[in-house]
């Protein structure tokens, strides 16, 4: 158990303020801190929204982390390619990448342990074997794992090096006077809420998306994006701030949508890099998920009535 005395600052909300002194505790940690009775000013409980005065004394309670067992499971993989030092999966949406609070299991590195055995890089730690690069639970598309761990430094450098080929599909909101172009904005946390991102210039990194149109829906516009970086939630990021938020999207998208979607219409379609061994480019596409026609096609329907 990690013990904190802190004093207060008058005028912060407690989860923000002991968040912010604690700069191993997000916020929400903190507010299940405050909840599971584990913080006390001036030896009291109190709730996440309780404003601090001056001077008052903070006690934090922090438990030590449980072990994390990764159990392998029989979960059916679409493997692309595979080869001893990779493999390029196509990953349905709705899956997780790899374990995190809240999915312990049915993950995509549940299914790959199950699949490799311990034939995985374990430059991530036990939590994410071979996972080299993520995309979200509601993202379908194309992944490429590492096998062991020289195969895994060689793909990491390549995309910090910007040579990964990496292009989506989207069914975006509204339609483009132009054919295509470029979304250059940073894009760093969201100042108040944590769990995601925004256009900003504080605390950012730069961020460059391509996109071209391939399809003009009526209300809507099936676009292609290329991604030159790789920020957390960038697809998604970049279009809502365009004002074409990405189709489904319940984060960074509209809140009520005509249709019902499981995720944002988003697809990483096209997988490109050098074999980390033979050096060879290598390139691999997906087909278009069956939930991302069936959208296509409706409107495509609505267009014509």
């Amino acid at each position: 158990m990690q013990r904190y005395n802190i004093i207060s600052c008058k005028g912060s909300r407690i989860d923000k303020y002991i968040s912010d002194k604690i700069p191993s505790l997000s916020r929400s940690y903190a507010q299940k801190l405050i909840d599971d009775g584990l913080v006390l000013v001036e030896g009291k409980k109190v709730k996440q929204n309780y404003v601090l005065k001056d001077n008052q004394n903070i006690e934090v309670e922090i438990p030590e982390p449980q072990p994390l067992r990764v159990e392998a499971e029989e979960i059916p993989l679409e493997i692309l390619y595979e080869d001893d030092n990779l493999l390029v999966v196509n990953k349905p949406q709705g899956m997780v990448v790899h374990p995190a609070a809240g999915n312990y299991s049915g993950t995509l590195v549940n299914a790959l342990m199950k699949h490799c055995g311990s034939s995985l890089s374990q430059i991530n730690g036990v939590i994410r074997p071979g996972i080299v690069h993520r995309i979200d639970k509601d993202t379908s598309g194309l992944l490429m794992v590492a096998k062991n761990n020289k195969a895994h430094l060689s793909l990491s450098e390549q995309i910090k090096k910007h040579t990964v080929t990496r292009k989506y599909i989207a069914i975006v909101h509204g339609g483009f006077k132009t054919d295509g172009g470029t979304i250059d904005k940073p894009i760093g946390r969201h100042p108040v809420e944590r769990k995601k991102m925004c256009v900003t210039d504080k605390n950012s990194k730069a961020a460059v998306t391509h996109y071209r149109v391939l399809c003009r829906l009526g209300g809507y516009t099936l676009v292609e994006c290329i991604l030159e970086t790789g920020r957390t939630h960038q697809i998604r990021v970049h279009m809502s701030s365009t004002g074409h938020p990405i189709l489904g999207d319940k984060v960074y998208g509209v809140k009520k949508e005509q249709f019902a979607l499981k995720g944002q219409m988003l697809h990483a379609k096209v997988l490109g890099f050098s074999h980390p061994v033979t050096g060879e480019y290598m390139e691999f596409e997906s087909e278009v998920p069956l939930h991302f026609e069936k959208i296509i096609d409706l409107l495509k329907k609505n267009m014509d009535k």
